[in-house]
């Protein structure tokens, strides 16, 4: 299936939608590549589809050759990054496919984390989340964007988390980091901050009365309702030939 197309204005002004800690928090320089790399990757800095080379990685990132190959063999496991023989490397591109499959997955995973972690998860811990997701900072929409998708993905990792299922949590951590550039793609470019308050109220609700039915009939909804708003965002960057609209003089981020 043909890759979306992609406009690098568009995705060059993307501001970060997941934040890696500092690159100073690493304990080496391979680490560091991997996660700043990881990092661009993600909030499509480089752009999705798109060949590098390990000298451009080299220049770009200051890194040694070895550093950047090391780099790059976890991102071809993190399924980030696709090796291509004599050309170079090539950032994983985005489908309709993977858009599909993402909340197959997530519609199928979060309701099982939700019934598992009634009774186990930290209710204060999701309401101070909760209310990361609605901060309205005087900022940029991209860094308001930046600040929710972070409180989104603590609020549903927490969930996971509260299960004890180390499988359940990696899988899920990882679909959420995939979430990241499916926001890019869609909410940015409409500029557009997701609202999902309601159903993270009445997940805590149905948390607090120790509810297994109601919390997982709630996170099944809200994953479709979020699906619908994601593509509805995604589809409206997309002309008839399957490239993002023209992009106005100047760029159309703040």
């Amino acid at each position: 299936m043909a890759p979306l197309g992609y406009s690098k204005n568009v995705c060059e002004q993307l501001t970060d939608i997941i934040k890696e800690a500092p690159v100073t928090d690493y304990s080496s320089l391979n680490d560091q590549a991997y996660h700043t790399i990881r990092r661009d990757i993600l909030t499509c800095r480089l752009l999705p589809g798109s060949l590098v080379t390990e000298s451009e990685l080299m220049a770009r990132y200051q890194s040694g050759k070895s550093t950047i190959r090391l780099a790059l063999m976890r991102l071809i496991h993190d399924r980030l990054v696709i090796s291509r023989p004599r050309k170079g490397y090539r950032i994983s591109p985005i489908t309709i496919q993977d858009v599909e499959e993402i909340f197959t997955l997530r519609a199928a995973l979060e309701p099982l984390a939700a019934r598992l972690a009634v009774g186990k998860v930290n209710i204060e811990l999701l309401k101070e989340l909760e209310a990361r997701c609605r901060d309205e900072v005087v900022a940029p929409l991209s860094t308001r964007i930046d600040i929710f998708m972070n409180a989104n993905k603590r609020f549903h990792l927490t969930i996971a988390e509260a299960t004890g299922n180390e499988h359940l949590i990696r899988t899920l951590s990882g679909l959420m980091d995939e979430m990241a550039r499916l926001v890019a793609l869609g909410f940015n470019v409409q500029r557009i901050k997701p609202e999902i308050k309601h159903d993270h109220n009445a997940m805590i609700d149905a948390f607090i009365e120790g509810d297994t039915k109601r919390v997982e009939l709630i996170a099944r909804r809200h994953i479709e309702t979020f699906q619908t708003m994601t593509l509805e965002k995604i589809y409206a960057t997309l002309s008839r030939e399957g490239t993002l609209l023209p992009v106005l003089p100047g760029g159309i981020f703040e």
